[in-house]
C-alpha cells in the first residue's frame, strides 16, 4: 500500500531528524561523515589539504629553516660558535571561516522510495556533498573579493592568491598548448620546493589537458598513438598534469597538492522545512570553511594560454 504524502512527510522529518542533534548541528561523528563525504567527491577538495575546525577561527603554526645549518665542525673539545649556530624560523597561518549554504529539495517521490529502503539519511548526505564538493571546488578556483559574484567574492581563491611568481604568456590566443607552457612555470618555482617534482601538479583546464594530450599524439611513435586510444595520466617534465573541471582555460596552477589547505568548521548545521505546494521536503545546511596557501611562495600561476572559445565553466 503506498504510502500517504503526510506519512512520507513525517518519516522523512523522523529520519533526516537522525542526522540532526540538539540546535540543528550535526554531532562530530556525523560532522566528520559530511567533511569526508565532501573529500571523497572527484574534486580539488580530495587532493588538498583539509582541516577541520573546532572553532571559527585556527593559527597553524609552521616552523623549518630558510638557510643552511651544517657547518664545519670545530676542533674537538671546542663548541660550535655562537654566530654559527642555527635556530627555526617560525610563522603562523591563520584561517578565518566564512559562513554559507546550500538548500537541498527533495520530492516527495523520492522520499518515498528512499523511506521504503531506509536510505533517506544518506540519501541526504549524498545530495548535498555531492554539489557541495563542486561549489567548494569552484570557490576553490575562482574565488575574488573583487568579483561582482557575491559568492566568489566572499573569500580569495588559489588564482587570487597565487601572485608571488606569475608567468604570463600574453593575450589568451598567443600561444598553443604543448610541452612550452609547463616549463616557464617550473622554471619559475624557486628551486628549493624542486626536490620531488612527482608529488607536485600542474592544475590545468579539461580543455587544456586534451589540447597537450593532442600535442603528444601528434608525434608518430608507439607513444603518440596510445594517447589517441586511452586515457592517459599526462605528465610534463616529470610533473603529473591533472585536469580540474572549473579551472579557466587561459590558466594554471603549479604546486603540490597538500600546499592548499582547506579549513572546514566542524559545526555543521542541518534544517527542515517543506514546501506542500510543491511537494518537497527542503533541507538548508550552513557550514563555514577559509582556504590558504601554506607556502605562496611555492605556488605558480600561468596565464595567456590558449582559451578554447567554445569551452565554459558553467556550474
Amino acid at each position: 500500500m503506498p504510502l500517504s504524502n503526510r506519512s512520507v512527510l513525517e518519516k522523512a522529518d523522523l529520519a533526516v531528524s537522525d542526522l540532526i542533534s540538539d540546535g540543528g548541528y550535526l554531532n562530530p561523528m556525523q560532522a566528520d561523515r559530511f567533511i569526508r563525504k565532501l573529500i571523497d567527491q572527484p574534486t580539488l577538495v580530495n587532493q588538498c589539504r583539509v582541516v577541520p575546525m573546532n572553532a571559527p577561527t585556527m593559527e597553524i603554526n609552521k616552523i623549518g629553516f630558510a638557510q643552511r645549518i651544517m657547518k664545519v665542525a670545530p676542533q674537538s673539545g671546542q663548541a660550535l660558535a655562537a654566530a654559527d649556530r642555527s635556530k627555526p624560523t617560525t610563522e603562523k597561518i591563520s584561517l578565518t571561516t566564512n559562513e554559507f549554504i546550500a538548500e537541498v529539495h527533495l520530492p516527495y517521490d523520492v522520499l518515498e522510495d528512499n523511506i521504503e529502503r531506509g536510505q533517506l539519511e544518506s540519501t541526504v548526505m549524498d545530495l548535498i556533498t555531492e554539489r557541495a564538493s563542486l561549489d567548494i571546488e569552484e570557490l576553490m578556483i575562482l574565488g575574488d573579493q573583487n568579483s561582482a559574484d557575491t559568492y566568489l567574492a566572499t573569500l580569495d581563491g588559489i588564482l587570487a592568491q597565487a601572485t608571488s611568481h606569475v608567468v604570463d604568456f600574453g593575450t589568451p590566443t598567443s600561444i598553443n598548448i604543448s610541452k612550452a607552457v609547463f616549463k616557464p612555470g617550473i622554471k619559475a618555482m624557486p628551486n628549493k620546493y624542486m626536490r620531488n617534482r612527482a608529488a607536485m601538479r600542474f592544475y590545468v583546464s579539461p580543455d587544456v589537458e586534451t589540447e597537450y594530450t593532442d600535442s603528444l599524439a601528434d608525434r608518430e611513435t608507439a607513444l603518440g598513438d596510445s594517447r589517441i586510444v586511452t586515457k592517459s595520466n599526462e605528465v610534463a617534465y616529470g610533473v603529473p598534469v591533472v585536469s580540474t573541471a572549473l579551472m579557466p582555460d587561459e590558466q594554471y596552477i603549479f604546486t603540490w597538492p597538500k600546499n592548499l589547505i582547506l579549513g572546514i568548521q566542524r559545526q555543521i548545521m542541518m534544517e527542515t522545512d517543506r514546501d506542500i505546494r510543491a511537494r518537497v521536503l527542503i533541507v538548508v545546511v550552513t557550514l563555514r570553511l577559509d582556504l590558504k596557501f601554506e607556502e605562496e611562495d611555492a605556488v605558480v600561476k600561468a596565464t595567456g594560454l590558449r582559451a578554447n572559445p567554445t569551452t565554459t565553466t558553467t556550474v
